[in-house]
């Protein structure tokens, strides 16, 4: 069993099938602004939607095992696959580390924002078919209804980089409307249940009814990681700078992954600073 050193130093560990768990990233780094971060993308062998749950548990396994070796104190799983697949099985592997997921705080969110108790879930296919929201946010509280959707073109509109303007819009109110349709008894709540789908929430408001509450998973993930490390509170050593760091890693393609990941992180990325690694 894999295990990583003091739990109050080290940085925080984050892997993704690719790129949209930077979005998770983002949130964690605003969250954690001094905190050190180290982050792999899978992406030799994304995406991880189409894959196995078997296939996806052993790459999880391998992805938190290298994130681990580097002396990580906390393991975000910022894929929605991995979290509803693997998240058991690497609770068990690392039972000294923190592993947190972005399920489990999406859903709490979104029952905490219901009135009605009537929520949408949007994601990839693999996603919604699994069912991993409806089953987490039944069991926080049953007496909700869960309307969900695919909405796989948001995922290549993000990865395009095309996050504003009439497309998307269209594209947006494509796949919203019949889940907010004015007279139904539609939604109240709508948990963004991919990591992709955070920057392409200026677009999914404007075409949504201003009443219903918008759940970011990312964001509710890093508050969900925030709330650990309060736990695990340690003394700040003096000196220590007042933004943290983060080591890059990937599996393959690290121009395609600086390109596309700037979207992303909100920020420019160099290939430069992203390591190839074999898992």
């Amino acid at each position: 069993m894999i295990q990583t050193g003091s739990v109050g130093g080290g940085p925080i560990g984050v892997f993704d099938s690719g790129v949209g768990g930077l979005t998770v990233l983002r949130a964690l780094r605003a969250a954690l602004p001094a905190d050190d971060f180290v982050y792999l993308g899978d992406t030799a062998r994304l995406p991880y939607g189409t894959k196995s749950p078997e296939s996806v548990v052993r790459y999880s396994l391998q992805c938190a095992d290298a994130l681990v070796r580097r002396g990580i104190r906390c393991l975000v799983v910022a894929c929605n696959t991995a979290s509803a697949s693997a998240l058991g099985t690497l609770r068990l592997r690392y039972p000294s580390i923190p592993v947190i997921g972005v399920i489990e705080p999406g859903a709490a969110a979104a029952v905490a924002a219901s009135k009605s108790g009537h929520i949408a879930v949007i994601g990839t296919e693999g996603t919604v078919a699994g069912g991993a929201y409806q089953t987490e946010i039944s069991r926080l509280r049953a007496e909700c209804r869960v309307s969900s959707r695919a909405c796989s073109l948001f995922v290549s509109l993000a990865e395009e980089g095309w996050t504003e303007g009439r497309i998307v819009e269209a594209v947006a109110r494509r796949y919203l409307e019949p889940l907010f349709a004015p007279g139904a008894e539609s939604a109240d709540t709508l948990v963004l249940g991919c990591t992709h789908f955070p920057v392409l929430a200026g677009a999914i408001r404007r075409v949504l009814p201003s009443e219903v509450a918008i759940v970011d998973s990312a964001a509710s993930t890093a508050a969900a990681v925030l709330g650990q490390m309060r736990l695990q509170s340690q003394p700040t050593a003096s000196g220590r700078p007042a933004r943290g760091s983060v080591k890059w890693f990937a599996t393959d393609g690290a121009a395609r992954f600086a390109r596309v990941g700037a979207t992303f992180l909100g920020e420019a990325l160099s290939p430069d600073e992203i390591e190839i690694i074999d898992l």
